[in-house]
């Protein structure tokens, strides 16, 4: 029987075999599939849960030090000029397929319960299947070039999937702005690669890494270019992990459905940068301006991502901004060169911000059936609260999850998150502050998403506060909402198994799984790089690690203590100690920097008036001249049709003229004087 990491190639198979048959039920027969949903999603449910078993398998083979493999075969081919496919493992590989299938099938099982009610729950179903396996292809791609094709299929997906209720305005403009984002940072991708390529003559990693350094040491290429290429192939990234300026994207994103948010946005599709970046150590750690950059770009995003998020009021669009702050997180680690803490740290925030993406959909779930399917009112924290008695495991699990990403140890996320900003401390003291800074924003953040939702008093029998909300959104005030609705607290409760499952099972690994990357014996790091965990045990001192893991924990604390006493206690009122005494700093975090603002004046409004402009010169002076050539083409036809009169005695008589004119022309010259 041959190993499971010989045949990893089956693991984005399975899952496509899925998505093809189920998406041709829909195009050939599509009420008989639609009528038989279940047997449509358990199928599809085997067929990932049979790659998560394989998955796993890989896993346990690397752990037991099991070679790495790759196969690879010629794709085209033209004299000297191959390009070759295939599939590699290793344990980057292993450990991404192992989170990306788990994430799935909690998924799918999720969605069982929170779709179930929709009509396109097949398509759904097909969609995710179709994800999966683009991104699974996308981990196990030995060359640039097929983590490409891979990585536009993830887009694909990501795009139909935002877009899924493309009957809603928002979801339609959300997955949009999501493709075109995404297309600008793709197409410097594909710029860097290309480049990449010329060269080095190679998509392969390491030969780019090693082809580059040569091509660099013989003068072959000039240091601005590589810079250059460099720089074209972490645009990918950027938009990918939603990395400043081009993280515009994921807040608008949380318009499909909250499924999606938790697989996409939190654990797969905003990781395939991440990734990316830590395959391509061996090119970036030759550039110590590169790894500046990509430090700086991950500082600015996570300091970004936390200060919008401190005042949101959408519970989907504060986890997203949540996201884009660690995602910044991770960044940062990519460019202080440790890419295993940031891989950690991509592990660890996948399992609890999935689970808090979940409980934020268990909690809509049940909103809903007070204030009706109004995401703008089932989605706002302003008419939640005292949520914990109805829903006791899905606010046992939120809690569970704002711990960990706050930092507070045990939990997963102290573990990850302080690996980082001792990197960050040792590499760049600035970027370190700013990530310590950011730390404490995000613990404040996160317990005044809990507060607000299970904590209090229940606010969404406020039928004024409901009309002002939707007013304010510019939605018109339906007629359900005019209604009474009796014992509507009645109405709220826990979510069915399938929903949360789920929650309880992502519990576990959110308390657990840091344990794993003991600073002084990270097993994680062992996995990944033996000799960095080796140089880490050697180099670890406990009296530099304490300061540091102190002084994270209580900036922690400062920020829940804070959310404890404005959102539990109610001793603070932050409206008049911060928001009416800093108004233009309260209005800058609401508009998000005014980043929006600032693309739909240039980029859109802008891109509008130059295809105006651009409309005008075409219809003024290209179709003048058109306009133009016709009408002195067919005024000269008009008037020479006169002089073709078929008449012999005519053209000699124009001939006659022609000479007599010509005599008289040259007769009127002055004689030369010689």
């Amino acid at each position: 029987m041959p190993q499971a990491s010989e045949i990893a190639w089956l693991i984005p198979v399975f899952p496509l075999i899925g998505a093809v048959f189920s998406g041709l039920g829909l195009i050939c027969a599509n009420k008989k599939i639609n009528n038989s949903r279940e047997i449509v999603s358990i199928s599809l449910l085997s067929f990932v849960g049979i790659s998560a078993v394989i998955s796993y398998k890989t896993l346990i083979e690397q752990i037991n030090g099991y070679q790495s493999v790759e196969k690879l075969f010629v794709w085209a081919s033209a004299g000297d000029f191959t390009i070759p496919m295939g599939f590699v493992l290793d344990p980057l590989g292993s450990v991404m397929l192992t989170l990306v299938t788990t994430i799935t099938l909690l998924v799918m099982i999720y969605s069982h319960g929170y779709m179930a009610h929709d009509k396109g729950y097949v398509r759904f179903f097909t969609y995710l299947a179709l994800f999966s396996s683009s991104m699974m292809g996308l981990i196990i791609s030995p060359n640039l070039l097929e983590i490409y094709v891979f990585w536009e299929l993830v887009g694909m997906c990501s795009y139909l999937l935002v877009g899924f209720w493309y009957d809603r305005d928002g979801a339609a403009n959300a997955a949009q702005k999501a493709f075109v984002v995404n297309r600008v940072g793709d197409f410097g991708l594909l710029l860097g690669i290309l480049g990449l390529f010329w060269a080095t003559k190679s998509f392969d990693f390491n030969e780019i890494a090693l082809g580059v350094s040569q091509s660099v040491a013989e003068n072959s290429l000039p240091v601005w270019a590589a810079l250059l290429l460099c720089f074209l192939v972490f645009l990918g990234p950027m938009a990918k992990s939603a990395q400043f300026p081009l993280h515009v994207w994921l807040p608008d994103a949380m318009e499909g459905p909250t499924p999606i948010s938790a697989l996409i946005h939190a654990a797969t599709m905003v990781a395939a940068g991440i990734f990316l970046v830590a395959r391509l150590q061996p090119l970036y750690s030759l550039f110590p301006s590169i790894q500046f950059i990509i430090a700086l770009v991950g500082t600015i995003t996570c300091f970004l991502g936390a200060s919008i998020a401190l005042t949101q009021m959408d519970l989907k669009k504060g986890l997203a901004y949540s996201t884009v702050s660690q995602l910044g997180y991770m960044m940062l680690a990519m460019g202080c060169g440790a890419p295993v803490a940031g891989i950690f740290h991509l592990i660890t925030h996948a399992c609890f911000k999935a689970m808090l993406f979940l409980g934020s959909g268990s909690v809509i779930h049940a909103m809903e059936e007070v204030v009706g399917h109004q995401p703008v009112l089932a989605q706002d924290m302003r008419l939640m609260g005292g949520l914990r008695k109805k829903m006791p495991f899905t606010s046992a699990t939120f809690l569970i999850g704002c711990v960990a990403i706050s930092g507070i140890p045990p939990l997963a996320g102290f573990w990850s998150k302080d690996e980082i900003l001792g990197n960050a401390f040792i590499s760049f003291p600035a970027f370190w502050f700013v990530g310590f800074l950011t730390a404490g924003m995000t613990a404040f953040y996160m317990f005044r998403l809990y507060f607000l939702t299970f904590e209090g008093d229940f606010r969404g029998g406020n039928k004024e506060l409901q009309k002002e909300l939707l007013l304010a959104s510019e939605i018109n005030v339906e007629e359900e909402h005019e209604e009474e609705h009796e014992e509507e607290h009645g109405s709220l409760h826990e979510s069915p198994w399938s929903m949360t499952f789920p929650l309880i099972f992502l519990a576990v690994p959110s308390v657990i799984i840091g344990f794993m990357g003991f600073p002084w014996d990270s097993k994680f790091a062992n996995l990944l790089d033996p000799e960095e965990a080796l140089i880490a045990i050697e180099s670890f001192e406990l009296k530099e690690f304490l300061p540091l893991a102190i002084a994270s924990v209580f900036i922690a604390s400062i920020g829940i203590t804070i959310a404890y006493q404005a959102y539990f206690a109610k001793k603070i009122n932050l409206s008049i100690l911060f928001a009416q005494r800093f108004p233009s700093v309260n209005k800058f975090l609401s508009n998000k920097w005014y980043l929006d603002d600032i693309n739909e004046k240039i980029f859109v409004k802008g891109s509008r008036k130059l295809a105006k402009e651009v409309l005008e010169v075409d219809s003024k002076v290209v179709d003048g001249v058109v306009n133009l050539t016709g009408l002195v083409t067919l005024g000269s036809g008009e008037g020479l049709k006169y002089f073709e009169t078929g008449r012999a005695q005519f053209y000699a008589l124009i001939v006659f003229g022609g000479v007599i004119l010509l005599v008289a022309i040259f007769g009127f010259q002055s004689p030369q004087v010689t």
